[in-house]
């Protein structure tokens, strides 16, 4: 079974015949052992460090379908190396380019983004008010904004209600969480700890969406909410929207109400906060959990990992853009 890998420390990567080989390096400089990655077992690779890598490298890590995500040392998403775009479909293209140039049919898909992540809010929320945290007076402010998604016609309109839902709900986080602090939503750089997490967590999500769309024949830079720009995958931000309530809050409530997190987890300077390293490495595990968490799926009759969720979801909207079957949100039902 293929696995990600997570690289927290600066070094080398390299092939060696068909085995990767990582040669971290310490504070110093030193070289410290390597450590080998048989290809056949990498689903991809995520780079936290200074890694020093060729083109044979990546020519051989594209031959494999294999991935690789980088973040600075602040923890922002940079950018991804991604393996040649073997699915990708000019009937696909021209599809989602129409539903795009059609303000109707964008709206559509745009709003549908909307409804899911606003539904998945209300379910977590709902699922902390049965357990005496009392977000139910939130939850009925949530539920008024979303009864306007309907009426918006402009993607900045729709952006502006799902920015007065995201605040409602943050409100909701110091309620939740038993020895942090929210405070304000702030990204760059985040103040608090918080405010790290969610903002490590949502590139996360990202990231994993990325890989879902590369899996599909959509093309991850035309988006229907957020506006497709130069070097971003626009569309990876929209179906993470329907998934950030349950792959990444809910991970963060987890981890700091069971106190696997603490304060001595982060790193804060320059007026900014930070996981270090150990943080980084809990948090990563406990994601990489809920990605393999299964479900009953409703319509497939079987169990599936949230990992797959994010494909389905990619397929869904594929279905949609061909005129196939009208595009429904993931929406938790537990």
């Amino acid at each position: 079974m293929k696995k990600t890998f997570y690289l927290f420390n600066p070094g080398k990567l390299e092939r060696k015949d068909n085995t990767l080989r990582f040669t971290p390096v310490d504070e110093d400089g030193n070289e410290q052992p390597p450590k080998y990655l048989p290809v056949e077992g990498v689903e991809d690779l995520y780079v936290f460090g200074s890694l020093q890598a060729n083109s044979a490298l990546y020519n051989f890590l594209g031959k494999s379908d294999i991935p690789v995500h980088f973040f600075d040392y602040y923890e922002n998403y940079s950018g991804s190396f991604m393996p040649k775009d073997f699915l990708l479909s000019g009937k696909m293209l021209l599809a989602q380019t129409a539903h795009f140039t059609d303000n109707k049919k964008r709206m559509v898909i745009a709003r549908k983004f909307i409804e899911g992540a606003s539904h998945n809010i209300v379910k977590n929320l709902r699922y902390y008010n049965n357990r005496g945290k009392d977000t139910e007076p939130l939850i009925d402010l949530i539920e008024s904004y979303i009864g306007k998604i309907a009426d918006t016609s402009e993607t900045e309109e729709l952006m502006g209600v799902e920015g007065n839902i995201r605040n409602i709900y943050y409100e909701a986080f110091n309620l939740i969480i038993n020895d942090f602090e929210m405070g304000n939503r702030t990204k760059q750089p985040p103040q608090n700890e918080v405010n790290a997490l969610i903002s490590f967590g949502n590139m996360m999500c990202y990231s994993q969406c990325l890989k879902a769309i590369h899996q599909t024949q959509l093309n991850p830079t035309i988006s229907y909410l957020h506006s497709p720009g130069e070097r971003r995958y626009s569309l990876a931000l929209d179906i993470a929207e329907i998934f950030k309530p349950l792959l990444v809050d809910r991970v963060i409530f987890k981890i700091l109400n069971k106190k696997e997190l603490q304060e001595k987890h982060f790193d804060r300077n320059l007026n900014r906060c930070l996981l270090n390293e150990s943080g980084k490495k809990i948090f990563v595990q406990a994601f990489e959990e809920r990605l393999n968490e299964t479900i009953q799926h409703r319509t497939l009759k079987r169990n599936v990992s949230y990992k797959y969720l994010l494909r389905l979801e990619c397929f869904k909207l594929s279905k949609h853009l061909l005129g196939i079957e009208n595009y429904k949100p993931f929406k938790m039902w537990w």
